[in-house]
């Protein structure tokens, strides 16, 4: 009988136990748990920062939903003499402009998690590269979005900046489900005695990975409906010239292609007791739920409440398709380290 050490899968630090004892020194000892941060410290501010890139899809969403789009005409400057609106904008300009302030309030909460994760001894290599490149992309976020102004709304531009909020709030998960304070749940022993270990744990990451990459595409046809309807973000923006019913019709087919697979992530996931049954059954009702919001939408000539909670919803969404990839992913790398020995290798 032989054994394989040379792939053992290298120990993963335990965020559960590591505790913030960093010496507190400096500037940081007289702020509140930045001093020496504790894991449920850093991952409420991890928290913090998803919530805020999401909120700031929604308000995005509603400057263009009112027409507010090109309510400061320039950037970065609100107009060519000032950086603030004056009264002959009116309520476009106090909207548009009130927007680009929340993007402030995001970057205040991007430098917050960005120290935490820093001076959290439980923090990986990976961990502080990961937060510093979500810090990093509000700023440049910002400089997209005032691209969009200075080209006039153009729906392609339009997209991009939606797109990449859509990347920072995946990231953003990411920080959230790395600096969790609680382990993911080990799979059970599974109930396919007869299947390969290995390929039933593969099979679950293939199937979390064209969840998440079809999630993606679903949602840059969203862009490309938007870009081709009503809602412009301004009277004489342009469209993309795409017929709105055909647009609508190949986005519709994306979704009906992602409940598919849904559907047979999820019963995998039921079938062979896998850790990830519950992010497959929350992802399932998100995305039975965001169909739902699509189609009464589209049924009601696009009514801007609806709209706003459709954009929502594409962040929750894409939310819980990371987080079930995520999910899958951790607990493939646990099995490997436990999985069955293999009689071929065993009798060699």
């Amino acid at each position: 009988m032989t054994s394989d050490t040379s792939k053992a899968p290298a120990p993963v630090r335990d965020r559960t136990t590591a505790t913030g004892d960093r010496p507190a020194t400096g500037f940081w000892r007289r702020v509140p748990g930045f001093g020496r941060p504790t894991a449920r410290f850093v991952h409420r501010w991890a928290i913090a920062l998803l919530i805020a890139n999401v909120g700031i899809v929604a308000t995005g969403g509603a400057v263009r939903l009112t027409g507010s789009g090109l309510g400061c005409p320039t950037w970065p400057r609100c107009t060519d003499e000032s950086f603030v609106p004056h009264g002959e904008l009116g309520l476009h300009g106090a909207i548009e402009f009130g927007n680009r302030l929340l993007t402030f309030v995001l970057i205040v909460i991007a430098i917050a998690t960005w120290v935490a994760v820093l001076r959290f001894v439980g923090s990986a290599r990976r961990d502080k590269w990961l937060v510093t490149l979500i810090a990093l992309g509000i700023p440049f976020q910002g400089v997209i979005g005032g691209i969009t102004v200075l080209t006039q709304l153009n729906p392609w531009v339009v997209a991009l900046h939606f797109l990449l909020s859509m990347v920072l709030v995946s990231a953003a998960t990411v920080l959230v489900f790395r600096m969790r304070p609680y382990p993911t749940p080990a799979a059970p022993d599974p109930a396919d005695s007869d299947a390969p270990p290995t390929a039933t744990r593969r099979l679950g990451i293939y199937l979390a990975w064209l969840v998440y990459i079809l999630t993606w595409g679903t949602i840059y046809l969203g862009t490309v409906v938007t870009g081709s309807g009503p809602h412009a973000g301004d009277a004489d923006a342009p469209r993309n010239g795409l017929d709105p019913g055909n647009a609508t019709q190949l986005h519709a087919d994306a979704v009906f292609a992602l409940v598919g697979l849904a559907i047979a992530a999820l019963i995998y996931a039921r079938v062979f007791a896998r850790p990830q049954q519950r992010s497959a059954v929350v992802f399932m009702l998100l995305l039975l739920l965001q169909g739902l919001i699509g189609f009464v939408q589209f049924a009601t000539d696009l009514p801007i409440a609806l709209v706003i909670a459709h954009m929502f919803g594409s962040a929750a969404l894409l939310i819980g398709a990371t987080w079930q990839l995520l999910v899958a992913k951790d607990t493939g790398a646990k099995d490997a380290g436990t999985k069955k020995a293999d009689p071929l290798r065993e009798s060699a």
